[in-house]
């Protein structure tokens, strides 16, 4: 049986603009103003994102594709015989067709996206395709904890899917509670397959955030965008510019957006004032090593139970087991 993805939302957990101009209030506050990340993935922003992932320069998407597409049968086994396979940032899903095609153990599918329209666009398409697994879209920030209360309905285990390194955009102590939510979620039984980038050459991390085409650049101030349409800021996009490049001794790529000229903004009734080369940190990515994450993971519940990785070492699948 199917859930109509286009009829309703699983669970709309999506946040109110209350709560996003307090979270913009607080980071545009700050010493080193900061958005939250999560505010580039309005429709537009996930497009762009879906565009950055076909870009030359941009290596994590094929590599964790190949990564997966050479390990199916072993990643199959992993997982188990019975499974409610739950997504964090699903976007378009591309990834997610390679295990629901292969893995005939999937009971539900649950994507989880910020992203209302291009959430429900995505689960109809695979409501469309499949109709051996039901799919039940959730609207919400995986930043905080989301239940599911799916014990009843299935007999089944819970596998988290979170691919594409996103777990880089926490900061240490941020992705440790993060996977303890997880961990929590998923039950003794449950287990968690997660892409992590890897460390490399800078000059290679630089190519990834710095695309030719100027596609970075324009997912980077499409976040300015986004909070104009919501909250009514006035950002002016022509006032700011991408910067990003990469921290060797937090091993993490830090995007920001340079002001280039004293302007302000209001918001919510306040004025925040941007001074000429001052930045707005938008996203940083951390790149892992495995004895690390290692270290991460125990501390969360987890046990790394397989460890995939490409050739040239740049990325790792990892499936994560509770203990």
């Amino acid at each position: 049986m199917n859930v109509e993805a286009s009829s309703s939302l699983y669970l709309d957990l999506s946040p109110d603009t209350e709560s996003m101009l307090e979270s913009v209030r607080e980071g545009l506050s700050a010493e080193q103003k900061t958005l939250p990340s999560k505010y580039f993935y309005d429709a537009r922003g996930s497009q762009l994102f879906d565009k950055i992932c076909e870009l030359e320069e941009y290596y994590p998407t094929r590599t964790e594709l190949s990564i997966l597409t050479r390990n199916l049968s072993a990643i199959r086994d992993h997982m188990g015989e019975s499974i409610i396979l739950i997504e964090y940032g699903s976007g378009s899903s591309t990834k997610t067709r390679l295990l629901l095609e292969n893995i005939p153990a999937i009971k539900a599918y649950v994507p989880i996206d910020i992203s209302r329209e291009h959430l429900l666009t995505a689960a109809e398409a695979i409501a469309r395709e499949y109709d051996h697994f039901d799919v039940l879209p959730v609207c919400g920030d995986y930043s905080h904890a989301i239940h599911l209360d799916l014990d009843e309905r299935y007999e089944a285990k819970a596998c988290v899917f979170f691919p594409g390194s996103t777990l880089g955009n926490f900061s240490r102590e941020h992705a440790i509670a993060f996977l303890k939510r997880v961990r929590d979620m998923v039950g003794d039984e449950g287990g968690m397959l997660i892409g992590l980038d890897l460390v490399k050459d800078a000059s290679v991390l630089h190519a990834a955030y710095n695309d030719a085409k100027g596609l970075t650049a324009q997912f980077n101030l499409n976040i300015l965008r986004h909070l104009n349409d919501r909250l009514s800021c006035g950002f002016d996009l022509e006032g700011f510019e991408h910067r990003a490049f990469y921290d060797p001794v937090e091993e993490r790529i830090e995007m920001h957006l340079l002001s280039l000229r004293s302007q302000s903004i209001l918001l919510g009734g306040e004025t925040i004032h941007f001074r000429e080369g001052e930045t707005i940190r938008t996203e940083y990515s951390h790149k892992y090593r495995s004895d690390g994450f290692e270290e991460m993971a125990g501390q969360a519940g987890f046990k790394v139970d397989a460890n995939w990785r490409d050739e040239q070492n740049y990325f790792s699948v990892q499936y994560l087991k509770a203990i």
